[in-house]
């Protein structure tokens, strides 16, 4: 994965950077975030559903003494169409009406043509 910094024009807002993927078609790749669901947090992915299937969503707890409840999120993703996809993750927090964070993944899912 390579980072770069891209205007997102959806938005209006410069993604803070775009990590590019890329994998064959039918391949999975997975995607590790930090969520703390003490304080409400929650990713979410909004993709093409016909590009990406969305293969598992995992949550692994952090071993504390204490009553915090964070770990890593991992979401597994299947490429099944050929092309350049664009894959993002919101962090929402329920009484929030504004994503609290953004991660932005350009999937690039090599059908014999040079990325873009």
């Amino acid at each position: 994965m390579s980072p770069t910094p891209v205007h997102d024009p959806s938005t209006g807002n410069p993604d803070r950077e775009v990590k590019t993927i890329s994998v064959s078609p039918g391949e999975s790749f997975r995607i590790h975030l930090w969520e703390d669901r003490t304080r409400g947090e929650l990713w979410v992915p909004s993709y093409d559903s016909a590009s990406l299937v969305l293969v598992e969503d995992d949550f692994l707890r952090t071993a504390s003494g204490n009553a915090v409840d964070s770990g890593r999120r991992s979401f597994e993703f299947r490429a099944v169409a050929g092309g350049t996809h664009r894959l993002v993750f919101e962090k929402r927090m329920g009484w929030k009406f504004t994503a609290e964070d953004r991660r932005v993944f350009r999937v690039w899912v090599s059908d014999g043509t040079t990325p873009g």
